[in-house]
């Protein structure tokens, strides 16, 4: 057996919610000077640019959750203003992007999935993206970890999926069926101006925990089900966010899955599997 495979192996026999809840709870304590080190050989491993962030001393970060979900300076990701633009949510790198082709969307070279179980399985949240556009965006334990809204929108739904952990690296992608479909996310669907927009946060191996603005730390009572929470689209009570806001963070690295509807806005030139991203930038142009 090579490495790759071994690596695949492994991942199907190891316990990932309980490794995943342990690592959650060492990421979260006040460890002090034994932090402060983790922070400094995961900074030195992943060679992380601590010159973009707002605070650069490491000690300076009392879990390793804040250290990973840290702020970066002011106006250091310039956002794209233009109002006929998308920007991007992330900074991370494209996985995969493309149209939606009966139904599927593509997770790696062989490997597609269906649009539909990834938004929760029900056919009234998939419906809007038949022929529509999806991009999935892989973010590095070296990246940003915050995410932030493309497009002006005003929250309608988030679904909570439960599933499994599986790491989300270009590895596992490639070996893995059904990998975003089957790993636990949360699914944030907006009213825009190009009509319904998701955001698909996946979770994976060692993903401490998925966070919204709205909500905190999203985390339903264990088990199978599915559940769904619906917002209001005027009043007080609704949740309308800018475009570059923030909208949401992984605590430790994961993916980010958008989709829009049919001959809604067009990828930009350049934008390709492998394509480095960074938030704020030109992603897509409204169609006219």
């Amino acid at each position: 057996m090579n490495l790759d495979k071994l690596k695949i192996a492994m991942q199907y026999a190891l316990p990932k919610h309980a490794v995943s809840r342990l690592v959650g709870k060492l990421a979260a304590a006040e460890a002090g000077a034994l932090t402060t080190k983790l922070i400094k050989l995961f900074i030195k491993q992943y060679k992380i640019d601590m010159s973009e962030a707002l605070h650069e001393d490491p000690a300076h970060y009392k879990t390793f959750n804040e250290f990973f979900t840290r702020p970066l300076k002011p106006g250091i990701r310039p956002l794209a203003e233009e109002s006929n633009i998308l920007a991007h949510p992330v900074d991370g790198a494209i996985s995969q992007l493309g149209d939606v082709v009966d139904g599927q969307i593509i997770q790696a070279k062989g490997h597609n999935y269906s649009l539909q179980t990834l938004l929760g399985g029900k056919e009234e949240d998939f419906t809007p993206y038949i022929g529509g556009k999806f991009a999935t965006i892989y973010l590095a334990p070296k990246d940003y970890h915050r995410i932030h809204m493309p497009i002006d929108g005003t929250l309608r739904k988030m679904i909570y999926v439960p599933g499994d952990l599986f790491s989300v690296n270009p590895l596992t992608a490639q070996n893995v069926p059904n990998l975003f479909a089957r790993n636990e996310r949360v699914v944030a669907i907006f009213d825009t101006e190009i009509g319904p927009l998701s955001m698909v946060l996946v979770g994976a191996t060692i993903v401490a925990s998925i966070e919204t603005i709205w909500a905190g730390t999203v985390t339903p009572p264990a088990g199978r089900d599915v559940f769904t929470w619906t917002y209001p689209e005027t009043g007080d009570n609704a949740i309308k966010l800018k475009k570059g806001e923030e909208m949401g963070r992984f605590k430790l690295g994961s993916t980010v899955i958008l989709a829009w509807g049919a001959e809604k806005a067009d990828f930009l030139d350049g934008q390709n599997p492998e394509t480095v991203t960074r938030m704020g930038t030109p992603f897509a142009k409204i169609a006219e």
